[in-house]
């Protein structure tokens, strides 16, 4: 499986609601079952489609592991990623939830909610400073006491630029911007010096978006969402603007990674996220552009940029509370996610990680050039998505952001509307 920013992105399918059958008692959410006693036992780790490409890496975990803790036996077993969240529903229902699970945020909410999610701040809070802050929070659930899962891999991706058309709009190349006061301004200018042939965005704010540039998303006890305050209203009026000067791609409603991706490559759009996959497919299909390409960090007005996080978690459930735990962390140890991230381009998300020269020194070489970028990006990164904001709320939001650039409705309508309808399907997700 590529590990690409846009492949992680990708794999966050959508949130699901465990039967009711599956619900735990109570609402402090995730279990504290005790983590104390003898490490043994036998215990199921799936993964999330990785034996494909990774069972090599796997099994020598696995060997590892039980060489370590001779009374232990780990059954090995990885779903495809078409239907993860209903296979994981199903075994949630009916009891048969594996002892350690892979996991996104999203997937991790109703567990944790249903009781179903060891909670690691009561019985394997020792291991916490282990990994990167924004990490560990990255596995809490609004509304919930505690942290459901250890953090494994990370990923994110940087801003590419066309240097050429920064120059050509009198900009200087070598200065892009960083906050979105910026990004708006030389937006502006460069649709202007362009007479509307270049964009310099080609997709509307996401939920992402609202949260670098300093929205609040949710309050603290995840009953409703807040992307509806002044500073979400402020982004949305300026989409508006960037939209009727054509400085935001006119196609941008209905666009996908893909098409955005091949108007970067033809040049009428002029910034767009990526990861080193899409240096490579430069450099083959767009060389004038390849020849041209600036690397800068993501927009953000918080200082800190956008991660994508997968999790382990262990079942409340399990009988082997002990084995599972020691096995969870011993997949996301330093040691062992830095081996991974040899293998695929991700990132640890264990403290000091990062600093390790294959992070922080280049090569000269495409993919050098970008993971180093990244990762520098990654050691103060949070993931701005609320964990419980499903793919259903995306689309909602998607909807009446399209309204409000086409001035159907005003930014405060659209973003109202949006909040009214995504608080009413997190009531249904109860």
């Amino acid at each position: 499986m590529p590990m690409s920013r846009r492949t992680l992105t990708a794999l966050a399918l959508t949130a699901f609601v465990l039967p009711l059958s599956a619900c735990g008692s109570g609402g402090d959410g995730g279990g504290s079952a005790d983590a104390s006693g003898r490490i043994e036992g036998d215990i199921t780790f799936q993964t999330w489609n990785l034996r494909a490409n990774y069972k090599d890496y796997f099994e020598g975990l696995i060997a590892d592991f039980e060489k370590k803790y001779p009374g232990t036996h780990v059954k090995w077993v990885d779903q495809p990623a078409e239907g993860y969240a209903d296979k994981i529903s199903a075994d949630a229902a009916a009891g048969t939830l594996p002892d350690v699970v892979n996991v996104s945020p999203d997937l991790l909410a109703p567990l944790a909610k249903a009781g179903l999610a060891t909670d690691l701040d009561k019985t394997a809070a020792q291991y916490k400073k282990e990994y990167l802050p924004g990490a560990w929070d990255g596995q809490r659930i609004p509304g919930l006491p505690g942290t459901y899962a250890f953090p494994w891999y990370l990923n994110t991706g940087p801003m590419f630029y066309n240097k050429a058309l920064f120059e050509e709009a009198g900009l200087d190349p070598d200065e892009p911007p960083t906050t979105y006061d910026e990004l708006f301004a030389d937006a502006l200018r460069m649709a202007k010096q362009s007479n509307g042939r270049v964009a310099t965005l080609g997709n509307v704010p996401t939920i992402e978006d609202f949260g670098r540039y300093g929205a609040s998303l949710m309050n603290e006890d995840g009953t409703a969402f807040t992307f509806n305050d002044a500073k979400g209203v402020e982004l949305l009026t300026k989409y508006k603007q960037l939209y009727d000067a054509k400085a935001l791609d006119p196609q941008a409603l209905t666009a996908t990674p893909e098409s955005t991706g091949k108007k970067f490559l033809t040049g009428a759009v002029a910034m767009n996220p990526g990861s080193a996959l899409d240096l490579e497919n430069f450099k083959k299909q767009a060389p004038s552009l390849y020849k041209n390409i600036g690397i800068t960090d993501q927009i953000s007005n918080t200082g800190h940029v956008n991660m994508y996080v997968m999790g382990l978690m262990v079942n409340a459930t399990t009988r082997h509370t002990p084995a599972a735990i020691a096995f969870a962390h011993f997949v996301t140890d330093a040691e062992n996610q830095m081996a991974f991230a040899k293998k695929v381009a991700i990132f640890p998300s264990t403290a000091g990680s990062l600093d390790d020269p294959y992070f922080t020194k280049e090569d000269g070489t495409d993919v050098t050039r970008v993971r180093v970028a990244a990762a520098k990006s990654l050691k103060t990164a949070v993931n701005y998505t609320p964990v419980l904001f499903s793919d259903q709320m995306k689309t909602v939001l998607r909807n009446e952001v399209a309204k409000a650039l086409q001035g159907k409705e005003s930014p405060k309508a659209a973003l109202d509307n949006a909040v009214k309808a995504c608080d009413r399907l997190l009531k249904q997700q109860g």
